[in-house]
């Protein structure tokens, strides 16, 4: 008995179109230029001066290499970026204001 050779599949499933669903919008997807693109989706303002500054600090203090709480808070203070209100940084600090930031 001789064998086939097969260029395809045989036991792939044939193709099925999508059928629409309108339950809460499950099966919605965005299609491009159709859709507004807001820059700051997830926020509720652009970014301030101080929340754009933080964020430069703070990568500053990652690229220095600080992987702890504490290191991040000594480099903050190191580079002399202080809190909104002038003070230096505290650990209850950073957690304060990086939850307050997250709202």
């Amino acid at each position: 008995m001789k064998e086939a050779t097969v260029n395809f599949n045989p036991y792939l499933k044939p193709w099925k179109a999508p059928e629409p669903n309108n339950v809460a919008g499950k099966g919605q997807i965005e299609q491009p230029g159709q859709v507004e693109n807001q820059i700051w989706q997830t926020r509720k303002a652009e970014p301030t001066r101080y929340e754009n500054d933080f964020g430069d600090a703070l990568e500053q203090v990652f690229g220095a290499g600080a992987t702890e709480l504490a290191d991040v808070v000594d480099g903050l203070n190191r580079l002399g970026f202080r809190t909104p209100d002038g003070a230096l940084w505290t650990t209850e600090r950073f957690r304060s204001e990086v939850a307050s930031l997250a709202e």
